[in-house]
């Protein structure tokens, strides 16, 4: 792998939604999304790839094999990002995937089976939710007219926001059946550094589960109103963020909780808040456990609401289950490190990413490489230039290995 050649690609995608602090904001089917999808066809126009969009508008650019009608070896993640977002989340697996194409044409490789390149549609979920839209229509967990009826943070509609751009393609969602799919991507957590790890090879991803939960209570004055009397929907709030937290602590093993998000109404210094609308994560990598979690936190939310006499509705924004990937690919990605001389060990995801989507309809994988301080989805998001190298090549070795399996 050219490591001058992977970064220049990077460097030159970053450009597309700079925000001027080193970070990116091209969230999906804004403007800049299409300025980064456009320079993404054209670059796999450059290696002379066949394009094809889907319904979705997930991008697919295919290398032919030398059995032209055998499933593809399928590589890719997505190009969109966060409001505050950095150059290598989703991008570097792309931007990588281009490479692993462009060494095989320089070297004149012919694999047995046709290599694919796969862009995912809004992966982020920020306008639009829920995450991991594009690849979770792609492996037929979500109806695509659903997906294209979806209403955006902003009140635009997906499906309108893809003719807009011009990517609402015309391939039916799923038509291209991978033999095998490979993600590689930035860790976005500090272990791998922190373990002076070159190579993660992933073998299980947690099982997410979002709610949205609003809680209605009474607004008052905040001088004249006795505690006893209060029903006050910002307490409750702050009772659930408490009670998450402690629950991730009692729960130990791979469970987190996090409440990203709060919004008070009317919002006042000197107003008991009579609304509060807030959203729980929870991730673990036992069914079992993530189950356990919600049923207390459901428990815990109807004892709250006969306390404090509010009234509590929660709705689930997205839920999705523990994955666990190949062995067989994971145990590539390890071979291709020890030839390399590089450390690698096996791991788990904490974050979401289209592998997970598409191990429901082939052998799928992840490659991680360290991310600095675990920083992501921020400006400051940063991996050094041999990490993004290192991660390239151990993509490009499991990529031929597998392409080139017999029919």
């Amino acid at each position: 792998m050219d490591p001058s050649a992977l970064m220049q690609r990077i460097a030159r995608h970053a450009e597309v939604g700079a925000t001027g602090d080193g970070g990116v904001c091209r969230i999906a089917l804004t403007d800049a999304d299409r300025e980064g999808r456009d320079l993404l066809v054209h670059w796999m126009k450059a290696l002379d790839l066949d394009i094809r969009i889907d319904q979705i508008g997930n991008i697919f650019g295919i290398r032919a094999g030398l059995q032209a009608d055998a499933a593809p070896v399928m590589t890719g993640s997505h190009i969109d990002t966060v409001a505050t977002g950095g150059r290598y989340d989703g991008c570097y697996g792309v931007m990588a995937g281009l490479e692993v194409v462009r060494v095989l044409n320089a070297q004149g490789i012919r694999t047995l089976r046709p290599v694919a390149v796969a862009a995912f549609t809004n992966e982020e979920g920020v306008r639009f939710m829920p995450d991991m839209m594009g690849s979770l229509v792609h492996a037929g967990g979500y109806p695509l007219q659903r997906a294209l009826e979806t209403v955006g943070t902003d009140g635009s509609v997906l499906g309108e926001e893809l003719r807009r751009i011009g990517y609402a393609g015309g391939m039916p969602c799923g038509a291209i059946l991978p033999h095998a799919f490979v993600e590689l991507h930035i860790e976005q957590g500090p272990v791998l550094e922190a373990e002076g790890i070159a190579i993660g090879a992933v073998q299980d991803l947690q099982g997410i589960s979002w709610r949205e939960i609003t809680v209605n209570g009474q607004s008052n004055h905040a001088g004249t109103t006795p505690m006893h009397l209060r029903r006050d929907a910002g307490y409750a709030a702050a009772a659930i963020a408490v009670f998450v937290r402690e629950l991730a602590h009692r729960f130990g093993g791979s469970q987190v909780a996090t409440v990203g998000s709060i919004r008070l109404h009317p919002n006042l210094v000197n107003v008991i808040a009579s609304q509060a609308t807030l959203t729980v994560d929870l991730r673990n990598t036992d069914e079992s456990a993530l189950q356990r979690a919600e049923a207390e936190l459901a428990g815990f939310l109807q004892a709250l609401s006969m306390r404090e006499s509010v009234q509590i509705e929660t709705r689930s924004l997205a839920r999705f289950e523990p994955v666990r990937f190949d062995d067989r690919i994971v145990g590539l990605i390890e071979q291709s490190a020890a030839r390399r001389g590089l450390s690698h060990r096996r791991m788990t995801s904490g974050a979401g990413h289209d592998a997970q989507m598409m191990a429901r309809i082939c052998p799928a994988a992840m490659v991680f490489v360290p991310s600095q301080q675990g920083i992501s989805h921020n400006p400051r998001e940063h991996t050094e230039t041999a990490d993004l190298v290192q991660g390239a090549n151990v993509l490009l070795d499991v990529m031929r290995k597998l392409a080139d399996e017999a029919l």
